[in-house]
């Protein structure tokens, strides 16, 4: 641990050179091999002031290049006020599946008042989610909205919302939160949309049921809970076996391969099945199609979030509608609001959990007569 009296003394010494114009906005400073000859001390020590310091916001790092010193918010080069407008946007994508449109909900009230989006994208991954984050905290972002990464799990990358919430940056979670931050966020009930999605098959007579769900993040282990709450209400017990779980790095071939499996052969399959979104749903009914398995006759299928997939198909797909337009909207709106909150120092604005509401399509119907199903 550095010694307490020699880091104050390298973070002081730091602070007055850019106090008195020795190091000046936007250049460089020493290195840390050079800040250590200099004042005879140990790498961590050095780390450690110059970590504070741009936590403070009087110095920032920019990947491969070193660590600068800040400009202070009203004089950065070449930025009007109006350039300096920007929203911060980090999904886990943005080009696939129902991301553009919640991206287009953010865009469509953000531009209108006057402000410009930041786009990025972890794919899922913590080490990306840690350097997209890293890569806002050095832009001049007005607020923040975030969907999380893997969020059934810790996260590591905690200190980089610390570090927003000291700079004072407002930011939101979408589609799910961190506990461990307990943050403004905007959701879904999708334990109650689980729920709701296996009730429809239980009300058409479905007892074997298999659900299939990703659980490396909370919308994961909620739609799951959501399926184990209905099947337990309706006294059906669900084999193991046809609990069929996954991460995000997770290959679909995998996945599939292993739904494929319980299905296939002459043992006994489950009539209903829910899925964690509809693009896995998908995948799904083409290994129906491949097993002659009939959908809804021999097998009815749930989806969920409504996204254009669930009508991209010959079969329709009934599934739980995901409010994606009115969720960028709303996180638009919340951090526009946040941002004129911090202005007048009031509060933040409230979290927002939307209800799940079931599309009923043709991949689903009543429980067929065994007797009149084909062999």
């Amino acid at each position: 641990m550095a010694s307490p009296a020699k880091y104050v003394a390298v973070k002081e010494q730091i602070r007055e050179w850019i106090r008195t114009g020795k190091v000046k906005p936007g250049q460089k400073i020493y290195s840390e091999n050079e800040l250590m000859k200099m004042f005879r001390v140990s790498r961590h020590t050095i780390r450690q002031a110059v970590g504070d310091l741009v936590h403070e916001g009087l110095l920032y790092r920019e990947q491969g290049a070193g660590t600068f010193c800040a400009f202070p918010q009203e004089e950065r080069p070449g930025e009007s006020q109006e350039a300096r407008r920007y929203i911060g946007v980090i999904t886990t994508y943005i080009s696939d599946y129902i991301f553009p449109t919640i991206i287009r909900g953010i865009e469509s009230y953000v531009t209108n008042k006057g402000y410009s989006l930041i786009l990025a994208c972890t794919y899922n991954n913590l080490t990306k989610e840690a350097q997209c984050l890293e890569s806002m905290l050095q832009r001049p972002i007005a607020g923040l909205i975030i969907e999380p990464t893997e969020s059934s799990t810790y996260n590591p990358n905690i200190r980089y919302y610390l570090e927003l919430e000291q700079r004072k940056i407002p930011y939101v979670m979408i589609n799910q939160y961190y506990p461990q931050l307990d943050p403004p966020h905007i959701i879904m009930d999708d334990r109650k949309g689980g729920w709701m999605a296996t009730q429809h098959l239980l009300e058409l007579g479905h007892r074997k049921l298999m659900g299939i769900f990703k659980t490396d993040d909370l919308q994961g282990v909620y739609r799951m809970q959501g399926f184990m709450d209905a099947c337990r209400e309706a006294g059906v017990t669900v084999r193991p076996e046809w609990l069929v779980t996954y991460r995000t790095e997770d290959l679909d071939e995998e996945v599939v391969r292993r739904v494929r499996a319980e299905l296939e052969g002459e043992k006994e399959r489950p009539t209903g099945m829910v899925c964690y979104n509809d693009q896995l749903a998908v995948k799904v009914m083409d290994v129906l199609r491949d097993l002659s398995i009939r959908v809804p006759e021999e097998m009815s299928l749930v989806g969920y979030d409504d996204s254009y997939l669930a009508e991209a198909t010959e079969i329709k797909l009934t599934t739980v509608e995901h409010p994606k337009t009115q969720m960028g909207l709303d996180a638009a709106k919340w951090v526009m609001r946040a941002i004129e909150r911090g202005r007048r120092d009031g509060e933040d604005p409230a979290s927002i959990v939307y209800e799940p509401k079931l599309i009923v399509r043709s991949s689903t119907a009543p429980i067929a007569d065994p007797s009149h199903v084909s062999p």
